[in-house]
């Protein structure tokens, strides 16, 4: 199995930034894919960003595209989250998650493992 720890998360002004972490552990030497989700009070689980086991590949929800960048380094077994332009309705909890059977997986029940969720306050 795969543990993921979120970090990073924290109370940022209206366009400030913050650069999320998600430290992976166990078997990390199989590759898998990566993803962000995030998830209001009252609202459903979102898909925020995925990335594939090599960083080659991304995709953004249209919500946050320009805005966000994701990425990993293999060799820390860890994945970012880079948030910039923040804004209030970005505010929720963001969770990490991995895929080992879907190369670029968008959705929540594509996603075998997730991490805790980190705490993301954007306040104006």
């Amino acid at each position: 199995q795969v543990q993921l720890v979120e970090s990073g998360g924290g109370l940022v002004q209206a366009g400030g930034s913050l650069r999320l972490s998600c430290a992976a552990s166990g078997r990390t030497f199989i590759k898998y894919a990566m993803g962000w989700f995030r998830q209001a009070p009252g609202k459903e689980r979102e898909f925020v960003a995925a990335i594939n086991w090599s960083g080659g590949s991304t995709y953004y929800a249209d919500s946050v595209k320009g805005r966000f960048t994701i990425s990993r380094d293999n060799a820390k077994n860890t994945m970012y989250l880079q948030m910039n332009s923040l804004k209030p309705e970005d505010t929720a909890v963001y969770y990490c998650a991995a895929d080992m059977t879907i190369a670029t997986p968008k959705k929540v029940y594509e996603y075998d493992y997730w991490g805790q969720g980190t705490q993301v306050t954007v306040s104006s």
